[in-house]
């Protein structure tokens, strides 16, 4: 196993494994957050079954993080190495000739979107950790009704934070933009069909953090409604 990590294929195939992963998990927390905007009695009932459920608490939440974890730490090896062929290359030729911006500067949102993942773990999943396991309240109520649709609407009342979060999913749109073709490239899945590939990486990057800003600007709007 630590040769397969050792080989550039390997570590570009465990990058694409936990991209993929890490996409499924975006399309499930959109669709969660989107229920917020829709149905506000239905946001709260998932995400009272997702924040109480011991398989989603004590076996899928660790493996998100670990994911998490180990698509940024592997990205970050991955553009170190990249780095150090480019400067050989590029006294041979030029080798943004041959790439787009995008993939030259993948390290660059990779870094804004962790520092949108640790400004999100402060707003939401550390107050979780400290209500559940330090105060051991797992009711998910406040003064007798679910807390998780007010928690989430008074996260969007700065609106720096808000701006804040609108740029991240920019970023992360960006990413998105070059990760999703590439994912599939590094698998070795795009013969034949890399445009149709690209034509869905195009539009997943556009819709799921579109998505998301939509659901930051709405509570934004709407939080003394």
């Amino acid at each position: 196993m630590s040769g397969f990590f050792k080989s550039s294929i390997g570590r570009k195939v465990a990058m694409a494994l936990s991209a993929f992963f890490l996409m499924f998990f975006l399309l499930q927390h959109l669709a969660i957050n989107l229920l917020s905007v829709f149905s506000p009695e239905k946001f709260n009932e998932v995400s009272h079954f997702m924040g109480t459920n011991s398989l989603v608490q004590f076996a899928l939440q660790p493996v998100l993080i670990f994911g998490v974890v180990f698509h940024f730490v592997m990205g970050f090896v991955l553009e170190l190495k990249n780095s150090r062929a480019r400067n050989i290359s590029y006294a041979k030729n030029n080798g943004a000739a041959n790439s787009t911006w995008m993939s030259r500067n993948m390290i660059w949102s990779g870094i804004a979107i962790l520092a949108f993942i640790i400004l999100h773990f402060i707003d939401f999943w550390f107050p979780e950790i400290n209500t559940k396991f330090i105060q051991g309240d797992w009711s998910g109520l406040h003064n007798g009704e679910f807390r998780y649709f007010h928690e989430l609407q008074e996260k969007f009342v700065n609106p720096l934070r808000v701006g804040a979060y609108v740029t991240a999913f920019v970023f992360l749109g960006l990413h998105l933009a070059h990760g999703f073709t590439s994912a599939f490239q590094s698998m070795g899945a795009t013969a034949g069909r890399k445009k149709t590939l690209q034509t869905i990486g195009k539009a997943y990057s556009i819709i799921v953090p579109l998505g998301f800003i939509i659901v930051a600007l709405y509570h934004h709007l709407n939080h003394n409604h």
